[in-house]
């Protein structure tokens, strides 16, 4: 079950860099860290209470300088949709010789030349970049987050339609299994090998998602897919910036279904992946 205590594993670190902390993984992350006393410290702009801070972002090698003093382990989420910038903080994380744990993504092939999308290549370029460096270094290649649906709640407060762009089927995964996935390498030994593939018990897609929703909403919601031209002027419309939003199209247009469904959440945690129903149940009060 998501949320469970982790299995006692070797803490060595006394210290962890959180990148992304104050995102939906980022936070549960900082929250399992800070449960077992270990110290973190997190980049961000906008600092997180209680939890120590250096304030910019990772494409600023002063910043990550400062940031990675006295650090053993950094949990990398990189935010970018341009792994170019990942250059310079390569070198930085090289130079302070800490390990890392990279958040990376299962629609990754690794026979392709190049990834089906931006947001899938981005990951295997930075990817790519750890294991040219010489650190020490693991993937936590992750499924579809179940987070993601936060994103509905402004159209759910409006009515029972959630619209937007159809995405392959994935096995979507608990942020909290991710997190929980997380702080295990983090903490544990350093001889840990990857790619681990972080996926939740079942094929899902957006209107599977959506229905379960809606039952523990106690709501009858349905899913409207719409066609790329409508989506992409929608989300521009919403203030997104341009990139992003030929970014997600492309993901909507180009990303395989995937039937993977793996183990590795439950080998490293000790306890199996949440269903999304009850990812669902439990943040109910996020669309009331």
């Amino acid at each position: 079950m998501s949320g469970t205590i982790l299995p006692a594993v070797g803490e060595r670190t006394s210290s962890i860099l959180v990148t992304g902390a104050t995102g939906n993984l980022g936070r549960e992350v900082v929250d399992r860290l800070r449960t077992r006393g270990v110290r973190v410290r997190c980049i961000s702009r906008r600092p997180l209470p209680g939890v120590e801070s250096v304030r910019g972002d990772l494409t600023d090698p002063a910043v990550v300088r400062s940031a990675l003093a006295g650090v053993d382990a950094v949990l990398l989420m990189w935010p970018l949709l341009d792994a170019a910038p990942a250059h310079d903080l390569v070198a930085e994380l090289t130079a302070a010789a800490p390990r890392v744990v990279y958040v990376s993504s299962t629609a990754i092939d690794d026979e392709a030349a190049r990834q089906s999308d931006p947001i899938v290549q981005v990951h295997a370029d930075v990817e790519a970049l750890l294991g040219d460096s010489g650190l020490r270094w693991v993937a936590l290649r992750s499924d579809t987050l179940a987070s993601n649906a936060r994103g509905w709640a402004a159209q759910l407060k409006a009515g029972d339609v959630v619209s937007g762009p159809d995405i392959a089927r994935t096995a979507v995964v608990d942020e909290r299994d991710v997190a929980d996935a997380a702080a295990a390498v983090l903490l544990g030994d350093d001889d840990q090998r990857g790619p681990y593939v972080l996926t939740g018990p079942e094929i899902l897609g957006r209107a599977d998602q959506v229905a379960l929703l809606g039952a523990a909403l106690g709501r009858r919601l349905r899913f409207e897919a719409v066609p790329p031209d409508l989506a992409r002027s929608r989300m521009l419309a919403d203030g997104r910036p341009e990139h992003l939003v030929e970014a997600l199209v492309a993901a909507s247009a180009h990303r395989p279904e995937s039937g993977l469904i793996t183990d590795h959440v439950e080998r490293l945690t000790g306890h199996p992946p949440g269903t999304f129903g009850r990812w669902a149940l439990d943040h109910a009060a996020d669309f009331a």
